[in-house]
């Protein structure tokens, strides 16, 4: 065999480092698709439904339909009732959503740069957290007009939730990048534009995720109270008339409906902070 050049020799290895990278790689079992979990979770779920409905709750008067009674009683009733519902429902959520983010987003911004008024407005928030919705319903039914009653309970249901994952992300600013900022004579305002407000994009959508469904559950509650339409003064209705299988369609129509606010929040915090952990997301 010719003696080999150096050049040469480091080629060779170079090439014998990449066949062995690949024959590697290639060993590893391939990851699976996240969604594939959930996925065979639902249908899971689906088929003990249906048999536990089957056999245990079997009989007409039963109170647990199967999930091929509420399919059928969905294309007896039309989608479109349950369309013009899931509108007037999901539009209040939305905006008490929206409200309530926007609120609590703004008190967190002025706790962290004004510790003095954190130490008294936090209790206040912790106190009108802790008001049962039931109570403050009533009220705001005599009080205002319209949606806005559901508008405000789905805000209140929001609020304090984002409004601690706000606090939290944005203490959670690198320590020395900030000691940078006051080093070169920025200000807090500089330190909370430049580094605070990136560092609480990962818990404000971890805070988010879980206010997307909680303010489905504050509009219906909301609808419970007294309304013209939505979710919840159909399913009063539904459940008044003792009709079960479309007292549960109304209830899978919620739920799928809160589900889509939460995988809407989860992708938007999954594209907007593309740096952080899933975990985190």
């Amino acid at each position: 065999m010719s003696d080999l050049t150096l050049d040469e020799l480091d080629e060779v290895v170079d090439d014998q480092s990449d066949q062995d990278t690949t024959d590697y790689v290639t060993r590893l079992p391939r990851e699976k698709p996240r969604w594939l979990g959930g996925l065979l979770g639902v249908i899971g779920l689906l088929v003990v439904w249906q048999v536990v409905s089957s056999t245990i709750f079997s009989g007409p008067n039963s109170s647990v339909p199967s999930p091929i009674a509420i399919a059928q009683q969905f294309g007896t009733d039309g989608l479109d009732f349950y369309w013009r519902n899931l509108q007037t429902t999901a539009s209040a959520a939305f905006w008490g959503w929206l409200w309530g983010n926007a609120l609590a987003i703004v008190v967190a911004l002025v706790f962290v740069q004004i510790p003095l008024i954190e130490k008294g407005l936090l209790k206040l928030a912790v106190a009108v957290y802790c008001l049962p919705i039931i109570a403050i319903g009533p009220i705001l039914q005599i009080r205002f007009e319209g949606s806005t009653p559901k508008i405000i309970l789905a805000a209140l249901s929001v609020y304090f939730t984002t409004l601690i994952g706000m606090i939290v992300g944005l203490r959670s600013a690198d320590r020395t990048s900030l000691d940078v900022i006051r080093a070169y004579g920025g200000t807090s305002l500089t330190q909370m534009r430049r580094v605070r407000l990136r560092a609480s994009l990962p818990s404000l959508f971890a805070a988010l995720r879980i206010a997307a469904p909680a303010a489905v559950l504050g509009a219906i509650i909301g609808e419970y109270m007294g309304s013209d339409s939505g979710l919840g003064v159909s399913m009063i209705n539904a459940q008044q008339a003792l009709q079960i299988e479309r007292t549960w369609a109304i209830a899978v129509t919620a739920t799928a409906l809160a589900g889509v606010a939460y995988g809407i929040t989860a992708l938007a915090g999954r594209l907007c902070t593309p740096w952080a952990p899933r975990n985190a997301r």
